[in-house]
């Protein structure tokens, strides 16, 4: 049983997590105009795949057994490959509006497939407030301006809205093969390698890339695509994958204050009823539950050492 200090830690991690997603948004939106899609995904992943393989490689890389290669394989094409490619990709033809409720969807398919997948129950109560979260996501989406119309690349949006979440669900049933750093460093390598295709188009936008673009890729592979990942997989260790993917609502909320800070970008008085719904509809989700790691699935997985005691 975990104390104060654990739940402490738990809450300051899924904190982190959000704060350094949140902050990738306006990284994305300076590099897009200078790499494509698949090359802005390649490189992301390759500047986090440095990040992770040089901290792992200090704190020691225990190395992956042969029965887990296959499942490090399909979440790492899940959550990183099918998840950012077909974002960046669809994010082409489909309006920012309509994308990010496409994306915001994630939490209830999420806990839609916990249930299914994992047995994981969440009661009326903290249903109730992940309807509520995405109503707030909506009022976000429609006081910053975003269109709601729908594209033919929204398709593609809602594949990685569905990525996200079978890879959520997926990486619990698995979560206890390896620590965290080394589990999110296998699963990012694996999601990057299917990613090389792209790198003779990577190539060609380097030489023209300005320094601060390729700065931003930098940061967004470093921090949202390397930390802010080992922090999920901490995270996910430690409490169900529909609670803790409900805080995911609070990304959008926190990009506003961002936003507001670091651009000067001045939310509308909608959006800021919008976030108040939001954190509304996250607190109603977990108000059966003291503390953030409180409730943690019946179905735990053996780590490396319990296993290799077989």
């Amino acid at each position: 049983m975990r104390g104060p200090r654990s739940d402490l830690r738990l809450s300051l991690a899924v904190g982190a997590m959000l704060v350094l997603w949140a902050s990738a948004f306006p990284a994305i939106r300076s590099s897009l105009p200078f790499f494509s899609p698949g090359a802005l995904a390649l490189l992301r992943f390759l500047f986090a795949s440095a990040t992770l393989g040089g901290v792992s490689a200090v704190r020691g890389l225990p190395r992956p057994q042969g029965r887990d290669l296959s499942t490090i394989l399909a979440l790492g094409v899940l959550g990183i490959t099918v998840y950012h490619l077909s974002l960046n990709y669809g994010s082409r033809t489909v309006t920012a509006g309509a994308a990010s409720l496409l994306i915001a969807s994630a939490p209830m398919i999420t806990a839609l497939l916990a249930r299914l997948l994992l047995g994981e129950r969440l009661p009326r109560r903290a249903w109730i407030g992940v309807v509520l979260g995405f109503g707030g996501i909506v009022l976000i989406t429609l006081g910053e301006g975003g269109a709601l119309r729908v594209e033919p690349g929204a398709l593609v949006v809602l594949l990685a809205a569905f990525a996200a979440s079978l890879y959520s669900v997926l990486q619990k049933k698995h979560v206890g093969l390896y620590p965290p750093l080394a589990f999110t460093t296998y699963v990012v390598w694996a999601g990057t390698a299917p990613m090389l295709v792209f790198l003779p188009e990577l190539l060609r936008a380097l030489r023209e890339a300005p320094v601060g673009a390729i700065l931003s890729v930098a940061y967004l592979g470093a921090f949202p695509g390397g930390l802010a990942y080992v922090l999920w997989v901490y995270g996910l260790s430690r409490t169900t994958a529909s609670r803790l993917s409900s805080f995911l609502y609070l990304s959008p909320v926190l990009a506003i204050g961002i936003a507001w800070v670091w651009l000067r970008e001045v939310p509308s008085p909608l959006s800021l009823v919008g976030g108040a719904v939001t954190v509304g509809g996250v607190a109603l989700a977990h108000a059966r539950q003291a503390r953030v790691g409180k409730e943690v699935p019946s179905r735990p997985t053996m780590g490396v050492a319990a296993r290799r005691a077989e």
